[in-house]
């Protein structure tokens, strides 16, 4: 009896819960996928593209594929700490019956362009990273951190939640609106290519 009793006092010690919350092996394959395609099609479609075309504006209330390209990689930054932000909150799985949107949904609204949302301050392009060159060197850095993130955490993303502009989402579906995010402005940059008036060269 009483080595039982240690037993389960080393399991409690442990934080042993009989429970595994961390996120399944389809979802993690899942979300990895998705930030590996999302970082490849935006790197693809500013690739080559020469300095008056990164600074072209086709007004000036309108951003460039460099403001562009830096807000990605402040938000990657910015979106992560979120994400890890809301797991210092204890984890509460009756919210779960308040999500309304589930991953694929995610991924379409805030990958679409259909509505568009005002950017915070916080997220807003100011030339921090130097050039468009350096830009790229630290949003790579910064998606490498998340995919390896990703690949071995046995955090609780499905248990802890976030209040967002398309309502409340656990998570996961907020690491998953980041990498969404990425697609969203990937395609505003391909909308300033396809501008008649973008450079040639």
């Amino acid at each position: 009896m009483k080595q039982l009793l240690g037993l389960i006092g080393l399991l409690i010690l442990s934080g042993f819960t009989g429970i595994d919350n961390s996120i399944t092996k389809e979802e993690r394959k899942s979300a990895i996928s998705y930030f590996k395609q999302t970082q490849q099609d935006f790197i693809k479609e500013i690739k080559g593209l020469s300095e008056a075309q990164l600074n072209w504006k086709p007004a000036d209330s309108v951003w460039s594929v460099a403001n562009c390209a830096e807000h990605i990689t402040i938000s990657e930054k910015n979106l992560f700490d979120w994400g890890m932000g809301t797991l210092k909150a204890p984890a509460d799985p009756t919210k779960r019956k308040e999500l309304k949107h589930d991953d694929e949904a995610i991924k379409n609204m805030i990958g679409s362009r259909t509505v568009k949302v005002k950017t915070r301050e916080d997220f807003y392009p100011t030339g921090q990273f130097g050039n468009t060159a350096q830009t790229l060197v630290v949003f790579k850095e910064r998606r490498a951190d998340l995919i390896k993130y990703m690949k071995s955490t046995e955090d609780d993303l499905r248990n802890h939640f976030a209040e967002t502009p398309v309502g409340l989402i656990d998570t996961y579906q907020l690491l998953i609106f980041l990498s969404a995010h990425t697609k969203r402005h990937t395609l505003q940059i391909a909308e300033l290519k396809a501008h008649p008036d973008f450079p040639k060269q």
